[in-house]
């Protein structure tokens, strides 16, 4: 018995491990730190997005059985299904806890903060199916595996989506709505096409596939890496209300007729 309570502990610990880690370097990297009853309640957001997830699945296989993971599928509906039936939801369903929690709260004031949101709710979400697949697998190197590939993929789609949503934002602000509802869609679009390939190459049952996947995994870790860092490193305040802007592509004009940006003249 206790060898048995000694191997959940380890499980558990290597589940959650990797989310502990990514979090704490997020929240490092913040130099205005977040409020921690703010960040705690986008992580639980997180827990409930799995319920979502569960919850838009179901609907959606009553409509269209070939979404279900137990239903054999062809090339086409693997792809199907790894957009829409795994990709598209989850993302949505993390993209709703982050938008309704923190798009309109005062502490988002920052072009980071954006991305600190969605990391805690995607991490939030990938904490409970991480626990979840390592126990039901009750396998050590299932963790290890997921420790490498799976959390972090996780934490790569929420910095593109909470760096979209932070232009959103910001677009917000300078009363650009067409620019604000640009973003705010590819804050779901970017994230779910990454998500996408990433379930597509794994599902796809072509070995050929695995190395498309493995040179993906690299890649998308490097750029994720780096916007994280550049958008840390030069994080600035959401530009106020006493700013002009340009109707046409959203840039700051200072009271100019002219925007510099794209040349198009304002009055």
């Amino acid at each position: 018995m206790s060898e048995i309570s000694s191997n959940i502990s380890l499980l558990l610990f290597l589940g959650a491990f990797p989310v502990i880690i990514i979090l704490l370097l997020v929240y490092y990297k913040d130099k205005n730190k977040e409020p921690i009853g703010l960040l705690m309640k986008l992580f639980i957001g997180g827990f409930i997005s799995c319920g979502l997830v569960l919850m838009l699945s179901g609907l959606i296989e009553n409509y269209l059985p070939v979404m279900s993971p137990s239903v054999p599928k062809n090339i086409f509906e693997t792809l199907l299904y790894s957009f829409i039936g795994v990709a598209l939801i989850e993302e949505i369903s993390k993209w709703i806890m982050v938008y309704f929690i923190s798009y309109y709260h005062k502490e988002f004031d920052e072009i980071y903060d954006g991305l600190v949101y969605s990391v805690f709710v995607s991490l939030g979400f990938a904490f409970i199916e991480n626990i979840l697949y390592v126990l039901v697998n009750n396998s050590i190197a299932t963790a290890i595996v997921r420790a490498i590939c799976a959390v972090p993929s996780h934490a790569c789609d929420a910095i593109f989506m909470g760096y979209h949503i932070s232009i959103a934002k910001q677009q917000s602000i300078y009363k650009n709505k067409r620019q604000e509802k640009r973003h705010l869609l590819l804050s779901i679009i970017v994230p779910t096409l990454i998500h996408g390939i990433y379930d597509f190459c794994l599902l796809s049952g072509y070995k050929s596939f695995i190395i498309v996947f493995l040179i993906f995994v690299v890649v998308m870790y490097f750029i994720s890496i780096n916007k994280l860092h550049d958008m840390s490193s030069t994080n600035k305040k959401i530009i106020g209300k006493k700013y002009m802007y340009c109707k046409y592509c959203g840039q700051v004009i200072n009271h100019a007729k002219k925007c510099n940006h794209c040349g198009r003249n304002q009055f």
